[in-house]
């Protein structure tokens, strides 16, 4: 038993002489003694206490040959710890500031990948997507010849593949939930936002049927040209989609509406 305390106590005093040492460098106001200790922890992959001493010594390098190495490495403590918001900024800081730098490439990519980390799931808010996307095309548009080009198109379809998924599925709320003419002109943004997208078949069914139960329900004062909307929408999905599996339902509706708008002519 006595051993087992002996043992305890002497991991207790371990780590204390542990946090001592690291106080007593953050508090020590020796700046070239803060800074080799920051370099030391970074070393060790001791984020947090690397980012606290290169915290207190940056304003004191500015301007002098250590600045650029602090601030690259302090930027790549946030991102070393999940703090992306900040890292982004700070290696976009660092590009800016350090405009002459071999790390500035690195630096901008790093920012850009920063935003895409932030990128959260379709359902939620894609502000952080949309940065991103931006950053990686900007950083595509200034070094075209980086090995990183490649990298970061496959990235920017990556976050264009999340926006097209949010645009279908709020597209396709609207629709399930009895909002159609929200829905038509959901599904119409998103068509031209992405042309190329896999649903668009999908899409452009949904859209004739949203139609056609819109003009279906509608007064009578608006039924004559929501038909004619139908038609139209189904006469553009034909011309598209010369053979499709929903080609028995839009025949009926195409039928029905055709119906419909002879009752309007004189």
């Amino acid at each position: 038993m006595n051993r087992v305390l002996t043992i305890l106590v002497f991991a207790v005093i371990l780590m204390t002489s542990c946090k001592s040492k690291y106080e007593t460098i953050r508090t020590s106001q020796d700046p070239e003694l803060i800074y080799s200790s920051g370099l030391d922890y970074y070393n060790q992959g001791d984020w947090y206490r690397a980012q606290s001493l290169f915290e207190i010594v940056l304003p004191l390098y500015r301007g002098k040959e250590q600045a650029e190495e602090l601030y690259y490495k302090y930027a790549y403590t946030h991102y070393n710890v999940d703090q992306f918001i900040l890292a982004a900024h700070y290696f976009d800081q660092f590009s800016k500031t350090f405009y002459n730098s071999d790390k500035k490439e690195e630096a901008r990519f790093m920012s850009a990948f920063s935003n895409y980390r932030l990128s959260p799931n379709y359902k939620l808010d894609q502000t952080y997507t949309l940065k991103a996307i931006e950053a990686f095309q900007d950083f595509t548009n200034t070094f075209p010849r980086s090995d990183r080009v490649q990298q970061c198109n496959d990235l920017i379809d990556e976050l264009r593949e999340k926006l097209e998924d949010k645009a279908y599925y709020a597209s396709k709320l609207y629709y399930t939930t009895g909002f159609y003419e929200s829905a038509l002109a959901a599904f119409g943004n998103m068509l031209k936002d992405f042309p190329g997208s896999e649903n668009a078949e999908e899409v452009r069914y949904l859209m004739v049927k949203s139609a056609y139960i819109q003009a279906d329900n509608s007064i009578y004062d608006k039924k004559e040209d929501r038909f004619r909307e139908t038609a139209k929408l189904y006469n553009e999905f034909k011309k598209k989609y010369a053979k499709s599996e929903y080609d028995e339902e839009l025949t009926k509706i195409f039928e029905e509406t055709t119906k419909q708008l002879q009752k309007f002519k004189v």
